[in-house]
């Protein structure tokens, strides 16, 4: 489901509130590619990060999924960047079988490089970030059937 296009497409409806957005997924020779850009607005953000992106801040996620493995598991290197700041978030994102179900696990890093204040700023963006990956849970839940 997380390489559907029409799954991608509902994320990003459900979490731009109104704001353009693009979603692409393409498959490769090990797996797919998903190419996510969203316009969001960037109440919120310290004064500084708005600064580099004005009132909306442009969010361009990419994965890379490769093959399945052995137990059916898969992995996706995460590249997620916002267009004109300093702030990227870099790490992988694997699918995992749980017993009955399965689990989304991310081991990344969120990271400002701007000196003095890139602490303060990655902090104010990991809420909007946790809400986005909250809402996309949410939306794999209604779509599996609960």
């Amino acid at each position: 489901m997380l390489t559907d296009p029409a799954f991608q497409e509902a994320k990003c409806e459900a979490t731009t509130d109104g704001g353009a957005y693009e979603a692409r997924v393409t498959a490769t020779a090990t797996g797919h590619r998903v190419h996510t850009s969203r316009e969001l607005p960037a109440d919120g953000l310290p004064d500084v990060a708005r600064s580099f992106v004005g009132s909306t801040l442009t969010v361009v996620e990419d994965y890379e999924w490769g093959a399945a493995a052995a137990d059916g598991s898969r992995a996706a290197v995460v590249d997620l960047h916002v267009k004109g700041a300093p702030l990227t978030l870099k790490g992988v994102l694997r699918l995992e079988a749980v017993g009955a179900g399965s689990a989304e696990v991310l081991d990344a890093e969120l990271k400002a490089n701007i000196p003095f204040v890139g602490g303060k700023i990655e902090k104010a963006a990991a809420e909007p970030i946790n809400a986005a990956v909250g809402i996309e849970v949410e939306l794999l839940r209604e779509r599996l059937g609960g």
